[in-house]
């Protein structure tokens, strides 16, 4: 019997699994794509009902990719997409997500994403996200790349308290978040959604890694994950187009790391110990 996956509650109420599914990088080559779309559909067998696209991936194939993942199963996935910055105005956002609809072949996208802060003000995208979601095109909104300065900024904005999350980059080699963002994020009850968080595989080969990954019986990348998904509010959505690797992201979950595990990684990774820029890829 395996661990249930822990959840985690959006500020609108709805919950969802602390893992989930990547599709970075999918849908650049016909060849992978019915193995990229069965891993999805895999994951969603096991749990993972969170699936994390945006437009700007493969230039919409990795939507294509998740519209083949829910066919006939719209019901068991959590979908979130985002809108390109350079698309971003009132009138750009509404248009780029009628397009996400229908390469997501649904009538309504989970939660929207800004992927990244451009020259549109805050105002309009937020008006925008509104308008979609009280037209129920959307079930809620949020942000991408957000440092706190950013946050804040999108706080002052007529209904910007509403943002339901912020995906950015966190990693055991990436822990700059930890000094302030995370903490607040934490405290306003917005999730954080962890991308890249096996750092587009360069942890897999860490020592220190190894030696706790052998110990738990786990592999490196579990190790990985379960550090991160140990914090309330994060979400991790690591992406893989092999069954075999989803059903071990899920597996994550039956990693307890022990306070000596946990003080290993502070002096292999060491914690930040000021305000760090926020890291993107």
């Amino acid at each position: 019997m395996h661990d249930a996956i822990p959840t985690t509650i959006l500020p609108n109420g709805r919950t969802v699994p602390v893992i989930g599914q990547g599709t970075w990088h999918m849908g650049e080559h016909k060849a992978s794509a019915a193995e990229e779309a069965r891993t999805l559909r895999h994951g969603l067998d096991l749990g993972m009902t969170l699936i994390d696209t945006a437009e700007m991936y493969a230039d919409g194939g990795a939507e294509r990719i998740v519209a083949e993942a829910i066919r006939g199963r719209r019901d068991d996935a959590f979908v979130v997409s985002k809108v390109l910055p350079t698309n971003a105005s009132r009138d750009g956002t509404i248009k780029a997500c009628e397009a996400s609809l229908k390469r997501l072949g649904t009538d309504h996208i989970d939660l929207y994403l800004l992927h990244w802060r451009g020259r549109y003000p805050l105002s309009q995208t937020v008006d925008a996200f509104e308008t979609l979601r009280q037209a129920g095109k959307i079930g809620a909104w949020g942000v991408s790349n957000f440092d706190s300065d950013d946050m804040e900024e999108l706080f002052a904005v007529p209904e910007g308290g509403n943002v339901a999350t912020n995906q950015v980059l966190y990693n055991l080699n990436r822990r700059g978040i930890e000094y302030d963002l995370l903490k607040d994020s934490q405290a306003r009850g917005i999730p954080i959604m962890a991308y890249s968080p096996l750092d587009e595989g360069r942890l897999l080969r860490h020592p220190e890694l190894i030696h706790i990954a052998k110990a738990h019986q786990a592999t490196v990348a579990q190790i990985a994950l379960a550090f991160l998904i140990r914090n309330p509010g994060v979400i991790v959505i690591p992406k893989t187009g092999m069954p075999e690797r989803a059903r071990e992201n899920r597996a994550s979950v039956e990693v307890h790391l022990t306070a000596d595990d946990l003080a290993t990684l502070d002096r292999a990774f060491p914690p930040p110990g000021r305000k760090m820029p926020l890291e993107m890829i």
